[in-house]
């Protein structure tokens, strides 16, 4: 999608080291947008994305222990679809690939296009390009769900890679839209993260229930609540809860308790409002602060005995 940030790098990190040729695929897919979805003020840093990968494809070029970046794929949208003009719409017009239930559920419940959106330009993807392996981060990890069932059900020959969430040191993950944030709802936006560690937290010390799990996690975000709103209305970021999902590592299907041995995906969204009374001397990000910035994360809840073995190995 563009917008390059070390997430990203770190993808094409991993690809170089296990691929003799890495193509990198630059494309705003506009049929993961809703209707009423920013996909218009979605940041295009096309020249600046392209000037960051030459200078780390530089870095490979004399290096024989790993891959290279061989080509940057950046199509048209007249390109990726050829047809007629693809629809945001729920029962638009179009050519999709859909998976579902995985599709309807969590993002999907709030972003109904969205995965429809993934899974199209994935496949189109897929078969222009033929890659051995594909490479996708777990910030997004219900997008890795929906693709790799998308791989499995349509007898794709490649393999789905996931690579780790790049955060920044107070832990939030790394985001093209982090952007838009500006210093204020900056300051703020880490709240998820902390809610979600709260959890995991919480489940190594052997709590498996659904609401002392989830419960955990809701007094962070009621308590950062309670602290903004307290505060004066041209210093305060306020937010509201999406969805915070306890779910089966296999099927993505809601708990009610977490087995210790097979553990659970805890993942959450929220959405940063709109800035109240901006300050003229403050970066409230491009817009002013003016736009809701969706924020997804998730954490993988996973025996502690078995989680120590594999970072042991």
């Amino acid at each position: 999608m563009g917008a390059l940030h070390e997430g990203h790098l770190a993808l094409i990190r991993h690809a170089v080291r296990e691929n003799h040729h890495v193509y990198v695929s630059i494309y705003v897919n506009p049929t993961q947008f809703g209707v009423s979805e920013d996909f218009n003020s979605y940041p295009n840093t096309l020249s600046k994305d392209l000037h960051r990968l030459r200078e780390m494809a530089a870095q490979y070029w004399n290096d024989d222990s790993v891959g290279q970046i061989t080509a940057v794929f950046t199509p048209t949208t007249r390109e990726m679809y050829p047809g007629i003009k693809p629809s945001s719409e729920i029962d638009g017009p179009g050519s999709f690939v859909s998976i579902t239930p995985l599709s309807s559920i969590l993002e999907g419940a709030s972003r109904p296009v969205f995965f429809r959106g993934v899974a199209t330009v994935c496949m189109k993807l897929f078969n222009i390009v033929q890659p051995d392996k594909v490479y996708f981060g777990q910030k997004d990890i219900q997008q890795t769900y929906v693709v790799r069932r998308m791989v499995e059900d349509f007898h794709l020959d490649t393999q789905v890679q996931v690579v780790p969430t790049v955060r920044e040191d107070d832990g939030l993950a790394m985001s093209s839209r982090n952007v838009y944030l500006g210093r204020r709802r900056r300051k703020v936006a880490p709240v998820l993260v902390r809610a979600l560690r709260a959890v995991r937290a919480a489940f190594y010390n052997q709590v498996t229930g659904r609401d002392d799990l989830l419960g955990a996690a809701n007094k962070i975000i009621e308590d950062e609540l309670r602290r903004q709103r307290n505060l004066p209305s041209y210093s305060r970021a306020l937010f509201e809860v999406d969805y915070l999902s306890l779910a089966d590592p296999l099927s993505l299907t809601e708990l009610e308790n977490v087995n210790l041995d097979h553990g659970a995906i805890l993942s959450g969204a929220i959405k940063m409002l709109p800035v109240e009374e901006p300050e003229s001397d403050v970066d409230l990000g491009p817009g002013g602060g003016s736009t809701t910035v969706r924020l997804i994360d998730n954490i993988r809840l996973e025996n502690i005995i078995n989680l120590f073995k594999r970072t042991r190995v």
